[in-house]
């Protein structure tokens, strides 16, 4: 049975048109011991029929082991939005499903254009990034405000080549969600730091992330 229904297909395959260049989705599954890796690997099939610029490559997180490393996968279902040329760092873990859907739409368009979409100061600000960034956003899919921060986490990595950032789904990852002391979502992890709770307006989850590395850079 097709997770995408007729009306989904529809209003999906109108927003692709918007694409400019192609868009390649790297999905990283496994058999056993995967509780969506499935139904991740078949949403992203159906999506990626809907349009001729979206092409999909799969891969077994146990068996695949050489582009497991290169792409530093850790845990599955696991989801990258990349094109031929680059890999900007955008990471899905778990099934991006309800409101995550609009993310990775968003995510497609914008690597399609190759733009991060970002103001020009958080531009200049993210320009001047000494060290690795690695942001952690752990997300629901019934939060209706969970989007919004992973998008932005994802923008700062189309923008630097030193940030990467990731969706995490916090039901499937519980281990990780109790590490990082996650009570609400979303929840933006900065370098293992937590840096910012709830959906921010883009200047303010910048100022938020980049405040976490100057406490970081100061206890060092």
């Amino acid at each position: 049975m097709a997770i995408l229904n007729e009306q989904n297909r529809t209003e999906i395959s109108q927003q692709l048109e918007n694409m400019e260049g192609p868009v390649k989705i790297v999905c990283f599954t496994q058999e056993l011991e995967c509780q969506y890796c499935r139904e991740t690997k078949e949403l992203l099939t159906e999506l990626t029929d809907l349009s001729d610029k979206l092409t999909l490559e799969t891969y077994n997180f146990i068996t695949d082991k050489e582009i497991v490393e290169k792409f530093n996968i850790d845990k599955v279902p696991a989801t990258i939005i990349m094109n031929d040329e680059k890999d900007y760092g955008i990471r899905f873990y778990g099934i991006p499903s309800g409101y995550e859907f609009a993310s990775i739409l968003q995510d497609i368009l914008l690597v399609s254009k190759s733009d991060s979409g970002l103001s020009e100061d958080s531009r200049k600000k993210l320009a001047n990034l000494e060290e690795p960034l690695h942001l952690q956003v752990f997300v629901t899919p019934t939060c209706p405000y969970c989007p919004r921060a992973v998008a932005l986490a994802h923008q700062f990595a189309i923008e630097s080549d030193k940030v990467t950032a990731d969706m995490v789904e916090a039901i499937e990852f519980p281990h990780l969600s109790q590490r990082y002391q996650v009570m609400g979502v979303p929840k933006t992890i900065a370098n293992e730091k937590s840096a910012a709770e709830g959906a921010l307006p883009e200047a303010h989850f910048l100022q938020k992330v980049l405040e976490t590395l100057t406490e970081e850079t100061e206890t060092a």
